[in-house]
């Protein structure tokens, strides 16, 4: 056989993603570990603009749309335009289309919120500030949090890519500091920015922060099978908790929902947090549950034994319903002790905001 037919058989997996810098190298990175597993195979990156991508001048909070960043990707993934989706994990709803599944949860990067500061203030942290400094953030679990903490600062939105936003603060005289993810700031080889990591008693993180995703259609077996080798069993089970604690109680960008995250001493610890939008009440509750044996049984590779979303070929369902009991009952405590309250109030502020 010549090199020619040779390379004619070669299976291609097409890859879908967001056109973003920061997507790219997300989505360049799963592809490199792919290859690195299956040398037979050929993948194609697969680039597409989002809602999310394409409205600049809105929060996110108050566009009053689930779905923004993963709406078209899924799309293409339903109609065969595309074999497998990269996703950053806090993008995907707790919710999927009916017939998607997610078969990889990556590694986790630092999942904390990163503080960058305006050049004039590189030596600060936010403490540091003076009264009335205007810091942009695009979430309002952020904004919550820290004007507890931080009651001297104003926090505004700042919308665009990162490339955009590092612009926004760097060129302009708005923003004092911005508040990012660390994960995509690492990513973007921009850690030496990072005047200040958030820690929990600070800021918590946003469910399934740091963390890679990779969706597929929940009947191609074939391409569940290729990526399923890519999770990563601690992060797998924190973000199953944390997407059932946000599917529990009915969460998304437009409420400040935060959580934290550990696994010490064979124990899951998930410690989940509601805000008002101006940070004045808060319900926070931690719970824990025994990991148990996480070795995979041969029934668990079959995409109806999805937890969230979530499969998992190489961790068993025993643990993955454990992770997500957990996530629930924290869930159902926050809301008996008056979450929902709260986060009703807070859509209600959205969507009297989104109108004016």
């Amino acid at each position: 056989m010549s090199d020619e037919d040779s390379t004619e058989t070669r299976k291609v997996v097409r890859v879908g993603t967001r056109k973003s810098q920061l997507a790219m190298i997300q989505t360049n990175s799963v592809v490199a570990a792919l290859k690195k597993r299956h040398a037979d195979i050929d993948f194609e990156i697969i680039s597409m603009s989002t809602t999310g991508d394409n409205i600049l001048h809105t929060a996110l909070s108050k566009i009053g749309e689930k779905s923004l960043f993963t709406k078209e990707l899924e799309k293409a993934l339903e109609d065969g335009s595309v074999d497998l989706v990269v996703h950053s994990l806090k993008d995907l709803p707790s919710a999927l289309p009916p017939n998607m599944v997610i078969a990889a949860v990556l590694e986790r990067e630092d999942p904390h919120d990163a503080v960058l500061m305006h050049p004039k203030h590189a030596t600060k942290h936010l403490a540091d500030l003076p009264e009335n400094s205007v810091i942009g953030t695009s979430s309002v679990r952020r904004a919550a949090q820290l004007k507890r903490k931080y009651p001297h600062l104003k926090f505004e939105s700042v919308r665009g890519n990162l490339n955009t936003r590092l612009r926004k603060l760097d060129e302009g005289e708005m923003y004092s500091a911005l508040v990012l993810a660390a994960a995509g700031v690492k990513r973007m080889d921009w850690e030496h920015r990072i005047s200040q990591l958030l820690q929990p008693t600070e800021c918590m993180y946003a469910v399934g922060q740091g963390a890679l995703a990779v969706e597929v259609r929940a009947n191609d077996f074939d391409t569940l099978t290729l990526v399923s080798t890519l999770s990563h069993e601690e992060t797998l089970l924190r973000c199953v908790a944390e997407r059932a604690l946000l599917r529990q109680l009915g969460g998304g960008c437009s409420v400040p929902v935060a959580v934290f995250t550990e696994i010490k001493d064979k124990e899951l610890y998930l410690t989940a947090a509601v805000f008002s939008l101006d940070g004045s009440e808060c319900l926070k509750e931690t719970m824990q549950m025994a990991m148990g044996s996480t070795q995979p049984q041969q029934d668990s590779s079959s995409a109806d034994n999805h937890y969230v979303g979530v499969v998992a070929e190489t961790v068993s369902s025993q643990a993955m319903k454990a992770a997500e009991d957990l996530g629930t009952d924290v869930a159902k405590l926050l809301l008996s002790k008056g979450a929902e309250d709260i986060l009703s109030v807070a859509r209600q502020q959205n969507e009297a905001e989104t109108k004016q």
